[in-house]
């Protein structure tokens, strides 16, 4: 199977060069400095509780690590995706191996699938190794595994369009630098885009949440499954994957 086929070598490619190595390295690096941080401030807080009858603060594991972990590792996704997406289409057209795929009876949609899951599963490598952190926080505390579950799966549909996005980016030029920083300037925007809602007014203050990507992650660290987010997430992978196949289209009628 032709899509098969372009996952195992795109896959393979991730770790032939330093990409897989330095984006998973520093993830771990940093998912691990704030899961440290996290959990000496619970421990702090927990400490200050127990010789201070009147503290008065609820010390949840959940409220207090495992909710602000999954909102950090989002952010660490933001600034690290880009850099997984930049080079899967811009590498082939700056070095011609584009026109060459071209050549193959190979399906613009298989290409274009193949490359999207072989970031896929980097990206889920990258999910594993924050779980290693819930396993040890899990060894100690008594966790609620549902809100972890549904973490994990907003987690997932973001991360899927995150890199729905910087495949796009990557098809639309054959400069990786270019690549990675347009799509990380506008995966920021959209990030950012809710903040200003509440002073943009009854009428356009719906719209800007709605559009933006980090609002329509919160009830999943909350444990709930909203239809409208997870609908959000998709709609937006999907139409990012559309334009990149109809970028790819252009590309071949243009030769």
């Amino acid at each position: 199977m032709n899509v098969l086929a372009i996952f195992k070598k795109e896959f393979r490619a991730y770790f032939a060069s330093p990409i897989a190595y330095v984006v998973l390295t520093i993830f771990a690096l940093i998912s691990g400095f704030f899961f440290y941080s996290l959990l000496t401030f619970f421990s702090l807080n927990s400490l200050q509780a127990a010789t201070n009858p009147g503290f008065g603060r609820d010390l949840n594991v959940s409220e207090w690590i495992v909710r602000p972990l999954f909102r950090d590792i989002a952010i660490t996704m933001l600034l690290l995706m880009p850099a997984a997406t930049m080079r899967l289409f811009s590498e082939e057209k700056k070095t011609g191996t584009i026109e060459l795929l071209f050549t193959y009876p190979i399906k613009d949609w298989e290409l274009l699938l193949g490359k999207f899951l072989a970031a896929l599963a980097l990206y889920s490598a990258m999910l594993g190794i924050s779980l290693l952190d819930i396993a040890l926080l899990g060894s100690f505390a008594a966790l609620e595994w549902g809100l972890i579950l549904t973490g994990y799966i907003g987690l997932l549909l973001l991360g899927m369009a995150f890199l729905g996005l910087g495949i796009l980016a990557s098809a639309l030029t054959e400069n990786q630098v270019v690549a990675a920083v347009g799509s990380f300037g506008i995966l920021l925007l959209l990030w950012v885009i809710g903040w200003s809602a509440e002073a943009a007014g009854p009428t356009l203050g719906p719209i800007l949440s709605h559009l933006s990507i980090i609002n329509h992650y919160d009830s999943f660290a909350k444990g709930t499954i909203e239809s409208r987010d997870v609908i959000y997430y998709l709609n937006f992978t999907l139409l990012c994957l559309f334009l990149t196949l109809r970028s790819l289209e252009s590309k071949r009628w243009r030769g």
